[in-house]
């Protein structure tokens, strides 16, 4: 096993636990999200080897590829958190455990004729500035919580947000926290919120799952 990822591991793992003391929380209830898109099979290989058991793909047809090779991992769980267009839902639904970004009915009404349980998080859209952005807006949630909570093949069991991007972890706080009150009000324990720049913040406003990249795995080439 090379070094960039084990110790690469080792330094994100002792930035969760002191941000969880500061919380007052315990250790165990994080889960670290090895974010591995566009990164090779060996390289997630790597990784589980070193402890990682979650990983975090964005893109259906690359991780499709590399599925076929990480087929022998007891215990690895993939989740998707890139967004998942509905065309694509049927494969997405094969191929990963766990569904990060459904935001529209469409897409929840796609994953749930998959045929087969699959746990679920809705992507929600806190900042009004990014249009681009996907997510469903805080006047859908409610309407989309109800709507997928009625879909018997899916288990919804929390919400997820990526805030705008800021090399000032404390800039997003206002968004976790927005997120952590979301879920509170909806009755869903899960919340997928911080990255490699930001997950402390996050930890400290009640994150359960961090999905962290470049902080384990190392820069990565920008996909084409």
């Amino acid at each position: 096993m090379g070094p960039v990822i084990r110790d690469g591991l080792a330094r994100v793992e002792e930035r969760i636990a002191r941000a969880a003391a500061r919380a007052g929380r315990r250790r165990e209830e994080i889960t670290l999200i090895g974010v591995s898109k566009v990164m090779p099979a060996a390289a997630v290989r790597e990784a589980y080897e070193a402890g990682v058991r979650h990983f975090g793909e964005n893109y259906v047809q690359e991780f499709a590829g590399k599925r076929l090779e990480l087929g022998d991992l007891p215990g690895a769980v993939f989740h998707m958190i890139g967004h998942l267009q509905s065309n694509k839902a049927q494969v997405a639904a094969g191929l990963f455990d766990v569904i990060q970004t459904v935001d529209k009915v469409k897409l929840a009404r796609k994953l749930h004729e998959a045929g087969k349980t699959l746990p679920v998080l809705i992507e929600v859209k806190l900042s009004e500035e990014e249009e681009n952005k996907t997510g469903a807006s805080e006047e859908e949630l409610p309407a989309l919580v109800e709507a997928v909570r009625g879909l018997g093949g899916l288990e919804l069991r929390g919400l997820m947000v990526i805030p705008p991007w800021t090399e000032k972890g404390e800039e997003s706080r206002p968004y976790f926290r927005k997120l952590r009150e979301w879920g509170a009000r909806l009755g869903l324990a899960e919340l997928s919120m911080g990255m490699s720049n930001d997950f402390e913040v996050a930890i400290e406003e009640g994150a359960t799952l961090v999905r962290v990249g470049t902080a384990i795995f190392g820069p990565r080439k920008v996909k084409a």
